[in-house]
């Protein structure tokens, strides 16, 4: 009875060219195997933030985040839970199994979310969902203050101009702003001023409401003519809102600028963030879960100057933070260790 390999001890060539292929591709393939210490692991958090603005921590803890966590759990997947209940927001963190499914996890806390909306209080955000695999603490910070120009207005450079150009740099997963004034139109309302005219805020946030709305018009079209139609329904300015008409009654009328003072600010005024005493506007490096964490960190240092170069008079940037040099300085003593006990066995 013949056997399989019959074929390569009377067909000796055949036996060689196998033997040549099989050595080629193993040559092939060293270059394509990756060498990890550890095994690829993969961890992810998914962030439901949501917000409900004007609500004290105990509400926004009773009827938003209770709820919500009472939903999320019957997910798959999930590890464990955090949340925090702050002033006008509520976040909840959901730590994944490790080597979980993403996708499919942050479908089913969406579902979850989806299924108690409407047991919201009047006035609620939508949930915001995000997720963030591997390391969730960012490996640079990068810091940026000015002794001339407001932190909106820093805010709103970098969100332009710096934080699209880090994240373009290969291997980041993300540039997070943090400390970040976004612009917004404040109205400090003047409580004697409002008793006097006899009216309430609730009368100043309709007046509001009604004047400065966003509408899309749209076109007419005739036989050989099509004008698009444009109104102006927003307020632009700072003197715009003060001019905007509260109340009108009897001839007289009240704008905003006589019960209010109204300035160009910023969103929120709770949070700030500082580095060794020094308040600034940070960006976090986070670097994506397949990347080598000293090749993105390396990259980034290569654009960082010209991102310096750019920036508007009065404006300074700086690396306040590297996590690479902690892990150069583990590789040093790591390298120091073993000669030193090479130099013992030689001496041996």
């Amino acid at each position: 009875m013949r056997k399989f390999t019959d074929i390569f001890i009377e067909r000796p060539v055949l036996a060689t060219v196998v033997s040549l292929t099989i050595f080629v591709l193993g040559l092939r393939s060293i270059g394509l195997l990756p060498v990890l210490q550890y095994p690829r692991t993969q961890n992810a958090v998914v962030t439901v933030t949501t917000t409900y603005v004007g609500a004290d921590p105990a509400l926004v803890a009773g009827f938003i985040t209770a709820p919500l966590e009472n939903s999320i759990a019957q997910a798959n997947g999930i590890d464990y839970m955090s949340s925090v209940s702050r002033q006008s927001v509520s976040t909840i963190t959901v730590a994944l199994r490790l080597n979980y499914e993403v996708d499919k996890a942050l479908t089913e806390i969406n579902t979850k979310v989806n299924a108690v909306l409407n047991q919201f209080p009047p006035g609620t955000q939508q949930p915001v969902l995000t997720v963030k695999v591997g390391q969730t603490i960012a490996a640079m910070y990068i810091g940026f203050a000015s002794d001339v120009l407001p932190p909106n207005k820093i805010t709103d450079y970098l969100i332009r101009v710096v934080q699209p150009k880090l994240q373009a740099v290969e291997g980041v997963q993300s540039a997070d702003i943090l400390g970040g004034k976004l612009f917004a139109m404040r109205a400090w309302l003047d409580p004697d001023r409002l008793a006097a005219y006899n009216l309430t805020a609730a009368d100043v946030s309709n007046a509001l409401a009604a004047n400065n709305f966003l509408s899309a018009v749209g076109s007419t079209k005739g036989q050989m003519v099509q004008v698009n139609l444009t109104a102006s329904t927003n307020l632009r300015s700072v003197e715009e809102f003060k001019n905007l008409v509260v109340k009108q009654q009897g001839g007289a009328v009240v704008r905003l600028s006589d019960v209010a003072n109204v300035t160009l600010g910023a969103e929120d005024y709770d949070s700030e963030v500082g580095f060794d005493g020094k308040k600034a506007v940070y960006i976090g490096i986070s670097v994506a879960p397949a990347a080598n964490l000293l090749d993105v960190i390396a990259r980034v240092r290569n654009v960082f100057p010209g991102i310096q170069a750019q920036l508007p008079q009065g404006l300074q940037g700086q690396i306040v933070y590297d996590s690479t040099k902690f892990v150069n300085r583990r590789s040093s003593s790591s390298r120091s260790s073993c000669s030193l006990s090479s130099a013992r066995s030689a001496r041996w």
